[in-house]
C-alpha cells in the first residue's frame, strides 16, 4: 500500500503562517459509511461494540441518561464485564448533569470513566482553561473501526435546554474502516491520557521521570500522546487507492489552526460548489474573505445555518454576518424543521468534511474538535444529496431586504468585542 500522503494547506493566498500548521494526513483504501443522526449512528456503534475483543475508546461532549444513550452505556458495561477494556472520556460541563448516574453504572461494570476538566463545584471556573472543553465525538473498537462526527450521545428528539421535539435534529458522523482508524485510536487514548492525569499532566509526566522505573512509563506515556506530526510523505493523493481520508484535530498544542486551515485550503481552491453546514456560525476574517472570494469568482457557496435557535447570542452572532457575506454572492439558508447541529461541509464533489467543529471561535480557537476528511466522488455525491434536501425544506435569506447601515456594523462590532473578550477570557493563546 502507498505511504500516506499529507495535503498541503499552503494554497493561494494563505497567509505565510499557514505552512506552520500541521497537514491533513491522508491515507488510502478506508471504507467510509455516512450516517445520518443517532437513528443510523447508535445501531452502528452498538453492533460494533458487541463484537468487541480487545479494547474500545470513547470520548464524547455529552453522554446523556435518556434511553438512546443509556443503549450505548449498557452495551459498553455488558463489553467490559466480557473483559473489553473500556475507557470513556467525558466533558465535565456538557455532561454535568448525567455525570453522577453514569458514572456509577459504567464504573460498576469495570468501565474506565475519565472526567475532562470536571465542575464539582463553583470554584471549578476559576481555573485556568476551563471555558476550554472536550467537544469532540468519536469512538473506536478494536483499531478497526471508528464512529467520527458531531452527534452527541443523546437522543436526536430530545435537546436539554428545550426538551422533546417530534423531528430530529441535522446531524451526522461517519463509520470508518481502514488505516484512517489508526490516527482516531490514538487520538482517543491521547485525550484519555490527558484527562485520566489531569489538567497538569506535564508536571505527573515530570514527577514520574524523577525516578528510574517510572521513566520507562513516562516515555510510553508521551508516545501515546504524540499525534501524528503531518510531514508529508513523497507521492500525491492520486497515488492513494479509494477511498482517501484524513482525521484532522484540533487542540491547543501544535494544531490550534489545523481544522480551520483545512477548509480554508479547500475553499480557496474550490470551482464549482460550496456547501457549509454549522449551528453555530461566526469564523474569522480569513474564513469569511475565503467564502466570498469564492463567490465573487463564480463558484456557487451556500451556507446552512440554524433557522431554530437554541441559542439566542448564537443566532445574533451569525446573523451580523448576514450583510457581509449577501453582498459577495453568498447563498444563505436557515434551517427550520428542526435543530440544525450538523458540521459538514462539501467542496466541488471531491472534498468533504464531517466531525464535530463549529465554524465559531469556541471550535475553531479554543475546544478540542475532531473532523474526517474525505477526498471521494462517491461519498461527495452522498453527502450533496443530504445537503440538497436541507436546503429544500429551508429557508433561504433575501438579499434584497439586508440591510446595511451603521446599526449592521455596529451589531457585527459588539459581537467581535464580545467574542474577543470571551476568548481573553479563556485563554485563546495561552498553553493547553
Amino acid at each position: 500500500m502507498p505511504p500516506p500522503v499529507a495535503e498541503s494547506v499552503d494554497g493561494a493566498g494563505l497567509d505565510p503562517l499557514a505552512r506552520m500548521v500541521p497537514r491533513a494526513v491522508f491515507s488510502g483504501g478506508n471504507d467510509v459509511r455516512l450516517l445520518r443522526g443517532g437513528d443510523e449512528l447508535f445501531p452502528a456503534m452498538r453492533r460494533a461494540i458487541a463484537t468487541a475483543r480487545h479494547e474500545i475508546w470513547l470520548a464524547t461532549y455529552i453522554f446523556h441518561t435518556d434511553s438512546a444513550a443509556t443503549a450505548i452505556a449498557q452495551a459498553l458495561c455488558d463489553a467490559s464485564r466480557r473483559g473489553v477494556q473500556v475507557r470513556v472520556v467525558i466533558d465535565g460541563f456538557g455532561s454535568r448533569s448525567t455525570l453522577p448516574a453514569l458514572q456509577a453504572m459504567l464504573c460498576e461494570a469495570g468501565v474506565g470513566v475519565a472526567v475532562f476538566r470536571p465542575i464539582h463545584r463553583w470554584w471549578n471556573w476559576l481555573q485556568p482553561g476551563q471555558l476550554r472543553r472536550l467537544h469532540q465525538k468519536l469512538c473506536v473498537v478494536d483499531g478497526e473501526v471508528g464512529f467520527v462526527g458531531g452527534i452527541n450521545l443523546i437522543d436526536d428528539r430530545l435537546d436539554i435546554g428545550h426538551g422533546w421535539s417530534d423531528e430530529p435534529r441535522l446531524d451526522f458522523a461517519v463509520q470508518l474502516r481502514g488505516p484512517v482508524v489508526a490516527a482516531i485510536e490514538q487520538a482517543g487514548k491521547a485525550v484519555w491520557s490527558r484527562a485520566h492525569l489531569g489538567q497538569d499532566f506535564r508536571k505527573e509526566i515530570a514527577a514520574l521521570a524523577r525516578n528510574a522505573e517510572p521513566m520507562a512509563h513516562a516515555r510510553r506515556l508521551l508516545g501515546r500522546l504524540r499525534l501524528p506530526s503531518g510531514k508529508a510523505a513523497k507521492g500525491t493523493l492520486a497515488d492513494l487507492p479509494p477511498v482517501r481520508a484524513a482525521f484532522v484535530l484540533r487542540d491547543n498544542l501544535r494544531r490550534r489552526r489545523t481544522i480551520e486551515r483545512s477548509y480554508i485550503a479547500a475553499m480557496r481552491k474550490a470551482r464549482s460548489r460550496i456547501d457549509l453546514a454549522s449551528p453555530y456560525f461566526y469564523p474569522g476574517g480569513g474564513f469569511r474573505a475565503a467564502l466570498r472570494q469564492a463567490a465573487r469568482r463564480g463558484v456557487e457557496v451556500r451556507l446552512l445555518l440554524q433557522g431554530k435557535l437554541d441559542y439566542r447570542i448564537a443566532g445574533l452572532a451569525a446573523r451580523s454576518l448576514y450583510d457581509e457575506l449577501l453582498g459577495a454572492g453568498v447563498r444563505i439558508f436557515e434551517y427550520t424543521p428542526a435543530y440544525l447541529h450538523a458540521k459538514v461541509a462539501l467542496v466541488d464533489d471531491e472534498w468533504a468534511t464531517v466531525g464535530s467543529s463549529n465554524i465559531d471561535p469556541l471550535s475553531l480557537l479554543l475546544n478540542l474538535e475532531a473532523n474526517v476528511v474525505v477526498r471521494d466522488p462517491q461519498f461527495s455525491r452522498e453527502l450533496g444529496a443530504e445537503f440538497d434536501r436541507a436546503f429544500a425544506v429551508s429557508q433561504e435569506i433575501d438579499p434584497k431586504q439586508s440591510r446595511r447601515s451603521v446599526q449592521g456594523a455596529l451589531r457585527r462590532g459588539f459581537v467581535a468585542w464580545c467574542a474577543h473578550v470571551y476568548l481573553r477570557i479563556a485563554g485563546a493563546t495561552g498553553k493547553y
